[in-house]
C-alpha cells in the first residue's frame, strides 16, 4: 500500500449479527400472516428438513417429531426460505403495509 492509501485506510467496527438483529423492531400482522406451510404433510415426508437449518434467525423448529412449526415473529423476511424449500413447500409474501420488519439504517 502506499502512503496516500494507508492515510484513509479505517478500522471497521466488530459488528456482530446477533446484536444487529436484537436492534429490529417487529410489528407482526395476527391476522395476516406473510409466512405459511403450504402443506404439513410434505414436510413430514421430507427427508432432511433444510429449513430448520438455513433459516438465519431459527423461525423455523421441529415439533412432535416431525412436524414443522414457523415462529413467524422472529422472521426477518430475507425469503431464504421460500428459496431453499427443496419442495416449494412455503408460502411467503411480503406484509401488508405498517407490517413486518423496521430495519434501522445507520
Amino acid at each position: 500500500m502506499t502512503k496516500k492509501q494507508t492515510e484513509f485506510k479505517r478500522e471497521l467496527p466488530s459488528v456482530y449479527i446477533d446484536d444487529i438483529l436484537m436492534s429490529l423492531k417487529y410489528f407482526t400482522d395476527e391476522e395476516e400472516l406473510h409466512l405459511a406451510i403450504i402443506d404439513p404433510a410434505v414436510c413430514q415426508a421430507c427427508e432432511n428438513q433444510p429449513c430448520i437449518d438455513f433459516c438465519p434467525v431459527g423461525a423455523y423448529r421441529a415439533q412432535d417429531g416431525r412436524t414443522v412449526q414457523i415462529a413467524v415473529q422472529s422472521c426477518v423476511e430475507c425469503g431464504t426460505c421460500r428459496v431453499l424449500c427443496p419442495y416449494q413447500n412455503i408460502s411467503w409474501k411480503n406484509p401488508r403495509g405498517g407490517f413486518g420488519v423496521a430495519y434501522k439504517f445507520g
